[in-house]
């Protein structure tokens, strides 16, 4: 059987701008909360994690998701065919978990996490999403689930400077001001 690849971006994810506050903190308390005590979340953090993924989005009250769906476009016609799909780590439906039991359903056999926080040192990409990808192997075993993590940090520099050299020499004009 031929290996049926898929890629998962991952992006961090946002509270919707037009959330109300008070359920945001509410929500960011609770996890803090859970993160000290170690354990499951509750009952409450979990129907607020879901209310906060199930909110309405659009490009003006989560430019965060506007963005990582423009990412997602430019990076498709790059990937050679593999299906590619995107989630969020936090706010923002689908989930990691929500996302790769899809990919599974649809028998794609090898995932691919990707991302899209750049540096080493972060809670999300060093711990929140390698815990959550253990799980879903254990949940899927037929299923190769790659994490394509840690970045060379050479690559990463070699394309922060390529964007620092397109603002500060462009081909053509004079450099852009920053909006």
């Amino acid at each position: 059987m031929a290996e049926r690849r898929a890629v998962l971006l991952v992006g961090h994810g946002a509270p919707p701008r037009d959330a109300p506050p008070d359920l945001v903190r509410r929500f960011k308390g609770l996890e803090g909360q859970r993160r000290a005590r170690g354990g499951p979340p509750s009952a409450e953090e979990i129907e607020l994690d879901r209310h906060l993924r199930s909110w309405p989005r659009s490009p003006s009250n989560d430019p965060y998701r506007e963005g990582l769906l423009l990412l997602a476009e430019r990076l498709r016609p790059l990937l050679g065919g593999d299906r590619l799909a995107l989630a969020f780590n936090e706010f923002c439906a689908p989930s990691i978990a929500e996302a790769v039991d899809e990919l599974a359903a649809e028998g794609v056999t090898c995932v691919v996490v990707v991302p899209s926080m750049l540096t080493p040192g972060g809670v999300h990409s060093e711990v929140e999403i390698p815990e959550e990808l253990a799980a879903l192997r254990s949940r899927h075993p037929g299923l190769t689930i790659r994490y394509a993590w840690p970045f060379d940090l050479d690559a990463v520099a070699g394309l922060l400077a390529a964007q620092v050299g397109a603002l500060t020499d462009p081909p053509g004009g004079p450099a852009r001001e920053s909006e």
